[in-house]
């Protein structure tokens, strides 16, 4: 069952005119956060992320099922019942017994399937499926849905990641447009 706080993180989402994925990234992060602090594990991280796309579903965001072909026949008929649950369409049967013996086996499963090195490697493999136009298309999308105010904050952001060479550039650049100014 999801947080309140993560189904208004994705009403919010929705609000903002954000896309259903974007909006389901928020049950991801929470499994993700379950899993690290040892409420349960999971077998991989595409299992992790699998069941919070499953929550999402199930909590109303609208993320079709994928389709034909592109996943295990079973895993497709699943994302689409769990659809159809979010929706209205259906309404949830429950199932105690294998409830339990769901949070069982996960319990067992490891942690580190959520680890930043775990995503990480996860990240690039799903990146590297897409092609160099499909990467260009999505990057120009979200720099376009961030705005203005979205922009300028990611910028002082990676200033302040790139750590101290970042931050020396940074000084320069700005005693440069000071320099400028008067």
């Amino acid at each position: 069952m999801p947080d309140k706080k993560t189904i208004e993180r994705a009403r919010r989402d929705k609000r903002q005119g954000k896309s259903p994925s974007t909006q389901a990234g928020e049950f991801v992060r929470e499994e993700i956060d379950e899993i690290r602090s040892g409420k349960h594990g999971a077998r991989s991280t595409k299992q992790a992320i699998a069941i919070g796309l499953s929550e999402a579903r199930r909590a109303g965001v609208d993320l079709p099922p994928p389709k034909k072909g592109k996943v295990k026949e079973s895993t497709r008929k699943s994302a689409e019942y769990a659809h159809e649950v979010g929706q209205g369409e259906r309404k949830p049967k429950p199932r105690p017994k294998v409830s339990k013996a769901v949070s069982e086996v996960l319990q067992h499963e490891p942690k580190s399937s959520a680890s930043r090195k775990a995503l990480s490697r996860q990240t690039r493999e799903a990146a590297s499926q897409r092609t160099a136009e499909e990467r260009s298309a999505s990057a120009k999308k979200g720099a376009a849905t961030k705005g203005a105010a979205g922009r300028s904050a990611a910028a002082r952001k990676a200033v302040e990641t790139k750590g101290a060479q970042g931050r020396k550039q940074a000084a320069k650049k700005a005693a440069r447009t000071r320099a400028t100014r008067s």
